[in-house]
């Protein structure tokens, strides 16, 4: 077994916990008196009917590549534009509040993910760790939840990149069908090449992402400062003029700017999206007990510089009350250009707009391999054919993506309906959806700890762990809750013209969700897993067997990626 070259990536001493508990067959139910396991599907490797070769996917996936998806990968126009009508709603200090406490609650997930990523680096990450190490009934809702949520997600980011091109060509010159259909055929293609090619682009894409944000960081700094061509120094001043917290809606005192607070949240929640993203990409990482704590540090980075020091800075450089925040359906809606152009600079904004175009072209990228692997994922489990098992000789399941390629042409949508009005209804949607599976997340970490505890597992031994894993996974399981619960308040304020569409995008997954886990429990007849039976054994030596030692960084280029991914 090699060993870790620093002190965060320690040696992990295989025979503790194999040398614990007897060598046994797990099921992802649980074992009854005669052994015989209860309610779940296959989880295992063995696929009758497929050669291995055929359905195996290849760790082709570098610590860099891991690293920059982490901190950037499905990134989009959450934060660029949506972050614009958090402003309107909330006003300075409610954005920064609101996307400092999605923050929080994210973290305190991620640090569950990351033990759970790190030590057990298996194919469907966090949706095979819902069913094996909790209730297969979790597992089987995490995973169809999935595997929508992110082709929907894809759907949006490609009706985005339409109405980013709008900011230089109007939909009467040129369709946006032309637009969308573009970005579906760059996304297609890129999903259908090997791991590395995949990581390699999105490499390129992710650090795209991460200089523009750092670049629009300082920018926004220079700007609150004075240094843009009008010359006035900002400061705080928006802050007073026309205030810190907006008035939601027109509605009096402090009832009103609490509740301009609490509609960032959902806008914060689908910007935050995809942060859990890299626990999925573990099963195609090479040397993953390695890299899944450096990307770990780089969510920090994330959470940290991107959204909570970068919504800061937005509030200081744009009023709330601009007409324009929240309204336009392109780039010009962005506070970012908006902040540009109030500063006076003239050809930044088209620079900005084409690098918010690779973000959006990125993310819908990262989207659907997500949701193809998930699909695969469940082809892994038993849940769906065989055929969706199929990888080419490059180890990329063809018919997944293929299959799943088909929920994206949604963002057709745009094209008849009004782009901003369909990229609404996909914001509620997608968001919500996200909330739910950040839910499950929490609940089968919960389940991990119960199971180690139980079993006398030695924490000390994972390549990553956190001592406010367990307690941030309780807080954020019941914050996620009561944010699900209120999310769509806005619809009840006017029972008379009742927003049907707004219910629907905001209710709808947290209905869809408990349907597919109770559905599932009565169709298989599983049980929430006893902590005794959890299988913490199942994979590890193989996972094992891949692990390499990193090797010594050289020159200044060595040394650098080293400390970086």
């Amino acid at each position: 077994m090699a060993t870790f070259p620093s002190d965060q990536e320690k040696s992990y001493k295989a025979p503790t916990q194999t040398s614990i508990h007897p060598a046994k067959t797990f099921g992802h139910g649980y074992n009854d008196q005669n052994g015989t396991t209860i309610g779940a599907p296959d989880y295992g490797e063995s696929h009758q009917g497929i050669e291995k070769s055929e359905s195996s996917l290849h760790r082709g996936l570098k610590p860099r590549h891991v690293s920059l998806i982490a901190i950037g990968g499905v990134i989009g126009t959450g934060l660029f534009i949506g972050t614009g009508t958090a402003l309107s709603n909330g006003g300075p200090l409610g954005l920064w509040l609101g996307f400092s406490f999605v923050g929080i609650l994210v973290f305190f997930m991620m640090l569950g993910l990351g033990e759970m990523s790190a030590y057990l680096p298996i194919t469907g990450g966090q949706l095979t760790f819902a069913g094996r190490f909790f209730d297969p009934a979790l597992g089987f809702a995490m995973t169809w939840s999935t595997t929508l949520h992110w082709a929907l997600t894809c759907a949006s980011e490609l009706s985005a990149v339409a109405v980013l091109v709008n900011y230089w060509l109007e939909p009467s010159r040129v369709n946006n069908a032309v637009w969308i259909t573009i970005g579906y055929v760059v996304v297609v293609a890129l999903n259908l090449t090997t791991s590395g090619v995949y990581g390699e682009t999105e490499f390129i894409f992710s650090s795209i992402k991460v200089l523009t944000i750092i670049g629009l960081i300082i920018l926004g700094i220079a700007i609150d400062c004075g240094a843009g061509p009008t010359g006035h120094y900002l400061g705080f001043h928006y802050w007073h003029d026309p205030g810190a917290l907006a008035q939601y809606e027109d509605i009096g005192g402090s009832t009103g700017r609490f509740l301009g607070f609490w509609a960032v949240m959902t806008q914060a929640a689908f910007s935050y999206g995809g942060v859990e993203f890299f626990g999925i990409t573990a099963a195609e990482s090479s040397n993953p007990r390695f890299s899944i704590p450096r990307a770990m540090k780089q969510i920090y980075f994330r959470i940290g510089v991107f959204y909570i020091l970068g919504t800061f800075i937005l509030g200081l450089i744009v009023p709330y009350n601009n007409s324009r925040l929240g309204t336009a359906s392109n780039a010009a809606a962005s506070p970012w250009v908006i902040a540009i152009q109030l500063s006076g600079i003239k050809a930044l904004p088209h620079i900005i707009n084409a690098c918010l175009i690779t973000s959006a072209w990125s993310a819908g990228n990262a989207d659907l391999y997500v949701s193809s692997r998930s699909l695969y994922n469940m082809a892994h489990k038993g849940l769906v054919p065989r055929i969706f098992l199929r990888t080419h000789r490059y180890g990329t399941p063809w018919v997944a993506v293929l299959t799943m390629a088909t929920i994206p042409l949604l963002a057709y949508m745009t094209v008849s309906n009004g782009a901003a009005q369909v990229f609404g209804w996909f914001v509620n949607l997608v968001a919500v959806m996200g909330l739910v599976e950040w839910m499950g997340i929490c609940i089968a970490y919960i389940g991990f700890r119960r199971a180690m505890k139980a079993q006398d597992f030695d924490r000390t031994t994972l390549p990553y762990r956190h001592p406010l894993a367990l307690f941030g996974a309780w807080f954020a399981l019941f914050s996620f809750a009561i944010i699900i619960l209120f999310s769509g308040w806005t619809v009840f304020r006017d029972t008379k013209n009742f927003d049907r569409a707004t219910f629907i995008t905001n209710y709808l997954p947290a209905v869809f969700f408990p349907a597919l886990y109770f559905g599932y429990k009565l169709y298989a007849k599983t049980s929430i897993i006893h902590p005794l039976e959890v299988d913490l054994i199942s994979d590890v030596a193989e996972i094992e067997a891949t692990m390499v030692e990193r090797p010594p960084a050289h020159g200044f280029k060595g040394r650098l990626q080293a400390a970086l991914f």
